[in-house]
């Protein structure tokens, strides 16, 4: 369930079928996802094709976001790629599982700001199914624990880590790109760039692993349908990617 203060309602409110949920086996170029994403976005636009959930794990790289600050790239030690979504660098990684997601906001609400909101909603709610306290901060996008048994900030704040990113574009009101969860990927890979241009000392990266739960990735899909159809409706029959 949702705690009352994460209730945001993005469900339909026009007929049509349930959104169209995919998992992909194995590591997915991200060349290759960006293209369907592209096309997908414009055949759901033209009223062609379904929404659309499609969970991806890629091989290491790096993406920058449009506003992404070119001396953040630390050390180029994957492939980078340049992206039309917003924010600044990411990584991705097995281990981290990527969530795809295209919804049209005119059959929801055409609202960016609550649109995103609705996706750290969805983040924070998968994470207490775990038992995880994540929190949303106001200057600094994407989903945060707070980690005491870390050192402190230089004036006493309290070590947090980023436990998801997320980073969208919109086009005709048609959403694509979408989050990113740690599940358990390797930590050392973020080490390339300041992610999403946080540098603070106290300020990190985890994983679901790093702190402490050791599940699988498809514990963490089930739960990520779960809580998905909770803020934005239901999901239709498992599909492959053909």
């Amino acid at each position: 369930m949702l705690r009352d203060d994460l209730i945001i309602n993005f469900l339909p409110h026009a007929p049509g079928a349930a959104v169209e949920w995919r998992v992909a086996p194995g590591l997915t170029s991200y060349p290759a996802a960006v293209a369907f994403m592209e096309a997908r976005a414009a055949a759901i636009a033209r009223g062609e094709a379904d929404e659309l959930v499609w969970l991806v794990e890629h091989p290491p790289l790096y993406t920058a976001g449009t506003s992404a600050n070119a001396a953040d790239l630390k050390d180029a030690r994957f492939e980078v790629f340049q992206t039309g979504r917003g924010g600044q660098y990411t990584y991705h990684g097995p281990g981290q599982r990527v969530a795809y997601v295209m919804l049209d906001l005119n059959r929801r609400r055409p609202d960016v700001r609550a649109f995103v909101s609705a996706l750290e909603a969805w983040i924070i709610s998968t994470l207490a199914a775990m038992n995880i306290r994540g929190e949303r901060r106001e200057n600094r996008v994407g989903v945060w624990v707070m980690r005491p048994d870390k050192a402190r900030g230089l004036g006493g704040e309290i070590a947090e880590d980023k436990i998801a990113a997320i980073g969208i574009r919109i086009r005709k009101w048609v959403t694509f790109h979408g989050i990113s969860l740690n599940v358990e990927p390797d930590l050392s890979h973020f080490s390339g760039i300041v992610p999403c241009g946080i540098a603070e000392a106290h300020l990190g990266v985890t994983s679901l692993v790093d702190l402490g739960l050791p599940v699988t990735m498809a514990e963490v899909d089930a739960i990520l349908r779960d809580t998905f159809e909770l803020i934005f409706g239901p999901s239709g029959a498992d599909a492959s990617l053909l």
